[in-house]
């Protein structure tokens, strides 16, 4: 069994964590700064407050409202080249704006588990289209779930801007758990899975979802749909505060009946590097910790890890 691993996703022309702490994250997708808040921050900010003032939106989120506060003139969406893929960014009302970059780890293995012809894989809960993405552009058949008319909606014009249009994906509308069932009647079978659970929603129907109720039977359920011969099988997890390792034993039974590798880990997004800040300044009068030591030896710079979710992976 392998050690428990963080997958991180780095800077790129296009995207940036330029600033995180105090429970919130400043990004940069393209051209535009969005600040929204992150749970997961839980550490002092780097930047100064007129750095963050410069962000084009923030999402605020109290007791009394929930919503998107627009500073400067944003279009209603904008395009971004982000792992290898072409994504529309937009603000939505849950404070997402159409992408998580954190899985541009995930798309590169998926990438490297797909062989180049007749491969089939099924992408549950497959929001706006990046793992189905990475899929398609890999030479896989891919069948894209999504109880969001929205979501599948967005990652159809996903495909499209970059240059997948025409690849063979399936865009389904329908709740997972029952698309699944109605698999297992037809008899189809896929070489892969990958899903990306929330803890709670609905189908487009209301169906229901509730991960602790409805997790294993979907879990078992999946692992019916596999080909005798199968290349992998990829949960991801934000929301609902389980360990990878719950996901892990959910696919040990895969290696036992396979072989292959069972990988699991955190998913976190790198921000960029910043100099050492005026929170620091205090530090230097004093002889500097071996923190503020190292930071100087690698030319006054630090970098902090922001954790984006879980992950459990296994594969041939």
């Amino acid at each position: 069994m392998k050690s428990s691993q963080i997958l991180i996703t780095p800077p790129s022309s296009d995207y940036e964590l330029l600033d995180s702490g105090d429970g919130e994250k400043l990004e940069r997708f393209g051209p535009h700064l969005l600040s929204r808040p992150d749970p997961q921050a839980l550490w002092p900010k780097r930047l100064d407050p007129q750095e963050w003032k410069k962000a084009d939106a923030y999402f605020v989120r109290n007791s009394e409202r929930a919503e998107w506060t627009i500073r400067n003139k944003l279009p209603d969406r904008w395009p971004i080249e982000f792992g290898g893929l072409k994504f529309w960014i937009k603000p939505t009302a849950f404070k997402h704006v159409g992408l998580f970059p954190e899985q541009q780890p995930n798309w590169e293995w998926i990438r490297e588990c797909i062989p180049a012809v007749n491969v089939e894989i099924l992408n549950l809960f497959g929001y706006t289209g990046g793992a189905t993405l990475a899929c398609a552009q890999a030479g896989a058949k891919v069948v894209h779930v999504d109880g969001s008319k929205a979501a599948v909606t967005w990652a159809r014009e996903n495909a499209e801007l970059s240059g997948l249009k025409d690849k063979p994906v399936r865009w389904i509308t329908e709740d997972a758990r029952l698309f699944v069932e109605r698999e297992i009647r037809r008899g189809r079978m896929y070489d892969g899975i990958i899903m990306d659970p929330p803890a709670f929603g609905h189908g487009p129907e209301s169906e229901l979802w509730k991960i602790e109720e409805h997790f294993l039977p979907l879990i078992d359920n999946c692992r019916k749909l596999l080909k005798p011969d199968p290349l992998f099988f990829l949960i991801n997890g934000y929301s609902a505060g389980y360990s990878a390792v719950a996901y892990e034993n959910n696919l040990l039974p895969l290696k036992a009946k396979f072989g292959g590798e069972v990988e699991i880990g955190e998913l976190a997004i790198e921000e960029k590097k910043q100099e050492v800040g005026s929170r620091e300044k205090e530090e230097k009068s004093s002889p500097p910790s071996p923190r503020l030591r190292r930071a100087k030896e690698e030319g006054g710079s630090q970098v902090r890890l922001l954790p984006a979710g879980i992950f459990a992976r296994w594969s041939r």
